[in-house]
């Protein structure tokens, strides 16, 4: 007969030397993820440390100075930008300003703000202008050969032009207001013309059945209107106003050249020279590239050995310039998308 088991006795303990550790009381582990023993120990989390006043203080004052560190970076971004502040190269006191004239020029401002800067800065001695540009907008070009002028005449300072790769139609037009023009031999110059131009997207309406609806008091008031097409009346007002600026630009080269029309006219095709082609032509004084123009120049104005380079200050993009910047950058200026307006060009293409 089978004994029921729950009447057995209980079994007797285990000699205290077979018997196991005890767990540190801060490891009630359940059963299937206990460690074991000799592990236990090793394991147990010491209470957390209390932070003492001074941690806090200490982050409190680095946030401050970190802040007051922004506000000095912000500060100095907005002088340096009101300051027209330079970078100089070059340990003497006499300096060579240069500044940089490259892309498509459709904004005279920077240009012009940039020359009289230099031309206040008695340090300058003398100003070159680093061309690298296929000109631009008519208008833009003319303000800064017209504000070259007005350097020379009023500060009596040196203004001196030194094409890298491209100096044509614009660029060229501004060139030719400084007191010598250099160029490298395998440059391009010249491009003396007007070109005007604007996309006229008629089709692309009608093919979207789309109708332009213009409401206009003039018989020219719409004249380049991008949706339709050019009539003969509106061809012949354009032009008239194209040989009226090809006139004005004859002038201002032939100005600031101190050359006569006549011989300008033969060499305002539109067409462009290399460098070593401009000379014999009058359109350049000198071969050679922008070491040469700075020595010659340097030395013209009585700055011995190497002389310093004054660049005005670059404009770095980042946070600061984005909080410093009226925002057009980020946010377009709706009015932009409304300018389709023909547009006029000493530009070569």
């Amino acid at each position: 007969m089978t004994e029921d088991p729950s009447n057995q006795p209980p079994p007797p303990p285990l000699p205290p030397q077979q018997r196991p550790a005890p767990y540190p009381p801060q490891y009630s582990y359940p059963p299937q993820y206990s460690y074991p023993p000799q592990y236990a120990a090793s394991y147990a989390i010491p209470p957390r440390p209390r932070r003492s006043a001074w941690f806090y203080i200490s982050i409190i004052a680095a946030s401050i100075c970190i802040f007051g560190i922004m506000l000095w970076a912000v500060g100095r971004s907005v002088g340096k930008s009101l300051n027209g502040d330079m970078t100089v190269t070059g340990s003497g006191s006499d300096q060579i300003g240069v500044i940089d004239v490259s892309g498509v020029i459709m904004d005279a401002d920077k240009l012009d703000t940039q020359i009289r800067k230099m031309a206040e800065n008695d340090s300058v001695k003398a100003i070159i202008l680093h061309i690298n540009s296929p000109g631009g907008g008519a208008a833009a070009s003319q303000e800064v050969y017209n504000e070259v002028l007005r350097i020379r005449k009023e500060k009596h300072k040196k203004i001196v032009a030194s094409i890298e790769s491209v100096g044509a139609s614009g660029a060229y037009y501004i060139a030719s207001a400084c007191d010598g023009i250099y160029a490298n031999d395998a440059s391009v110059v010249g491009s003396i013309g007007v070109i005007m131009e604007w996309t006229n997207y008629g089709e692309l309406y009608r093919w979207a059945k789309l109708k332009s609806v213009v409401i206009h008091a003039g018989e020219l008031k719409d004249a380049g209107d991008p949706t339709h097409d050019v009539t003969p009346q509106e061809q012949v007002y354009f032009q008239g106003l194209v040989d009226n600026m090809y006139g004005q630009f004859i002038h201002d080269v032939a100005t600031g050249r101190h050359l006569p029309e006549e011989k300008i006219k033969p060499l305002a095709t539109g067409q462009v020279w290399t460098g070593q082609q401009s000379l014999p032509l009058g359109l350049i004084d000198h071969v050679g590239g922008f070491r040469s123009a700075l020595m010659d120049t340097a030395k013209s104005v009585g700055i011995s050995g190497e002389p310093s380079i004054a660049r005005p200050a670059s404009q770095k993009k980042g946070l600061i310039a984005m909080l410093t910047s009226d925002g057009e950058d980020i946010f377009p200026n709706p009015s932009q998308l409304l300018n389709h307006s023909p547009g006029f060009y000493f530009l070569w293409k």
